[in-house]
């Protein structure tokens, strides 16, 4: 366990980030299939900005 209040707060800050970090890359991996998974060219076109902001 840590003992220095900068160490607490590193941790805290740590694990706020992964999660955000999860969640991001989650989003982002569903997205990239359901555009795979897609057989609509006016759905993928659609989708195709949408997924390139989010690997950006």
């Amino acid at each position: 366990m840590a003992n220095h209040k900068s160490a607490l707060k590193r941790i805290r800050q740590n694990e706020a980030k992964r999660l955000h970090n999860r969640y991001y890359a989650k989003t982002t991996r569903n997205a990239i299939k359901a555009l795979r998974n897609t057989t609509d060219k006016e759905e993928a076109t659609k989708l195709y900005p949408e997924v390139v902001s989010m690997i950006d």
